[in-house]
């Protein structure tokens, strides 16, 4: 397997002895692993000790081959020439020279299941990886969703390495990477550590809330679910609001998103965001609207937000009650759902006391 030597290779990849990228990984009893001409060279010349750690080798130390290494390097690599092509515009970006259809192996890795995606989350591959998704690479981006769905731990070590960075960055790109982008943030979310780290993050949430007024119909969807993981944390919550996420919501619940009305439902627990809230235009016709014909999900937090919003104003509960926000109640007090049943009479008795 040829390779250009101008190539910028995860460390691991490379041989300690000749830094050069190995075809044919061995482990030494050491738990170092070499390529094997090299090594086999260092034992020929004398040596009884390891070329990493210095300690002494058993006689005639067996050579192991380290078969997951080897798929993975025979996964990216890429021939001289299609590394040289792909050059100039990596380093444009500042990326290490690693073509596309090396991330492109380590995309198909990381789909292939359990062992494939460990075999690219040990190899160190994940810094180049997270360099390609920095610059908009959709493939990358692809490849740490799928990384991020190996558990908790692969979860906690991604953002460890970094990937709250390159991931913000493919947000704020736009396009076919920041949809996938914003759905490896929320995978990462899912872990209870990581939504501090990614909210607390100068630009995760702002990003988010750009996607959402920018975006195409998909980024869209995928910002408001990570902003959902987000704000289960409620000091995301005020993230979010000051990020100007909330008029962005409310225009996206209006075309049908039960996740934005969701969102919406989480801002409304927050004093700012139920400040903010009330000052949105429409924002009662929109939440009537979704209360009388949208689903379960989304009637049950309409109903939530609309008692939140009409209970601090009274202009706002007068403005539901001429859009038939009381006949609507009327209607759910009976719901078979008991959530929206106990909503609608909440949000019955706010009314009356406007």
């Amino acid at each position: 397997m040829e390779v250009s030597k101008q190539a910028s290779w995860p460390d691991d990849f490379l041989c300690p002895i000749s830094l050069e990228l190995m075809t044919d990984p061995v482990i030494l009893p050491s738990g170092h692993t070499f390529e094997r001409r090299s090594i086999q060279r260092w034992l020929d010349g004398g040596h009884r000790t390891c070329p990493v750690t210095n300690l002494l080798l058993p006689p005639d130390p067996t050579l192991i081959p380290n078969h997951a290494l080897r798929r993975l390097i025979a996964a990216v690599s890429v021939s001289p020439a299609a590394v040289s092509a792909d050059k100039g515009d990596c380093q444009g970006q500042g990326v290490a020279p690693v073509s596309s259809s090396s991330v492109l192996g380590m995309l198909r890795l990381a789909k292939s299941g359990p062992a494939g995606r460990r075999e690219v989350l040990e190899s160190g591959a994940v810094a180049v990886l997270l360099q390609h998704a920095a610059a908009g690479d959709e493939a990358a981006a692809r490849a740490l969703l799928y990384l991020s769905l190996d558990g908790d731990d692969a979860r906690v070590g991604l953002v460890a390495d970094g990937a709250v960075d390159a991931l913000c960055a493919a947000v704020s790109g736009g396009g076919a990477a920041a949809a996938h982008a914003a759905t490896a943030l929320t995978s990462l979310a899912t872990v209870g550590v990581n939504k501090c780290t990614i909210g607390a993050h100068p630009s995760a949430v702002p990003a988010l809330s750009r996607l959402l007024w920018r975006g195409g119909a998909r980024e869209r969807r995928e910002a408001a679910t990570t902003l959902y993981e987000l704000c289960k944390l409620p000091e995301n919550r005020r993230r979010t609001v000051r990020a100007g996420a909330a008029p962005a919501l409310v225009e996206l619940a209006a075309n049908g998103s039960a996740r934005a009305v969701e969102v919406l439902g989480l801002l409304a627990k927050n004093r700012e965001g139920r400040h903010d809230l009330s000052k949105i235009p429409d924002i009662v016709a929109v939440l009537c609207t979704v209360a009388g014909s949208g689903n379960a999900r989304a009637i049950d937090q309409a109903l939530v937000v609309l008692n939140w919003i009409c209970s601090e104003s009274n202009e706002l509960a007068m403005e539901a009650i001429k859009l038939g926000a009381f006949q609507l109640c009327e209607a759910l007090v009976n719901d078979d759902n008991c959530k929206i049943a106990k909503n609608a009479v909440e949000l019955a008795r706010t009314l009356e006391k406007a």
